[in-house]
């Protein structure tokens, strides 16, 4: 059974950094493009970055040029770094296999506020 474990979120102000990590357990993790998602209150869940098995990278429009995704395959972990964070990056922040996915783990909460 495949299991996702998010983590790193928190509380941040405008304009500050912070650092996600999801670990997946269960799979043969390096073989699938990955992704990462969230989803503010009241809102879809959308896909904000993606990473291929060979490290390719895509954002959304939202995450480009402050959002980086990164994977270790040896430690079956896939990362989110956001910078120059925004109010309206608040949201729970989820990791999933992409385009198919797992079942969703508990997701990470992070709050861009002052």
């Amino acid at each position: 059974q495949v299991q996702l474990v998010e983590s790193g979120g928190g509380l941040v102000q405008p304009g500050g950094s912070m650092r996600l990590s999801c670990a997946a357990s269960g799979t043969i993790f390096s073989i699938n493009a990955m992704g990462w998602f969230r989803q503010a209150p009241g809102k879809q869940r959308d896909l904000v970055a993606l990473i291929t098995s060979s490290g390719r990278t895509d954002y959304a429009d939202s995450a480009k040029g402050r959002f980086t995704i990164s994977r270790d395959n040896a430690k079956n972990t896939v990362y989110l770094q956001m910078n120059s964070l925004k109010p309206e990056d608040t949201a729970v922040y989820f990791c999933n296999r992409y385009p198919s996915f797992y079942s969703w783990g508990q997701g990470t909460q992070v709050t861009v506020s002052s």
